[in-house]
């Protein structure tokens, strides 16, 4: 959680040249093919995660986490929550 805004515009922007530490850039990573397609993830990724300094538990949390908000994004879409009437 941050409140600087420039870091958060930078994130939104292209996060690849956002100022993040490695182990962050890495889960931003793996969050994005977790979340355009999650047959794409390989133990490759994992092995990733895991030298940036992530354990199982962290694996499982940051899967969970991305994956959650995922699902709850795709409810909200297909439920037209946040369009206006119509």
């Amino acid at each position: 959680m941050t409140l600087d805004e420039s870091f958060v515009k930078a994130l939104v922007e292209d996060y690849d040249n956002a100022p993040l530490a490695p182990a962050d850039r890495v889960m931003l990573d793996y969050v994005g093919v977790l979340t355009r397609d999650a047959t794409d993830v390989t133990p490759e990724h994992h092995r990733r995660l895991r030298d940036a300094g992530f354990d199982d538990r962290a694996i499982l949390q940051i899967t969970l986490i991305a994956s959650w908000f995922n699902y709850i994004n795709r409810v909200a879409d297909a439920l037209g929550v946040g369009r206006g009437p119509g």
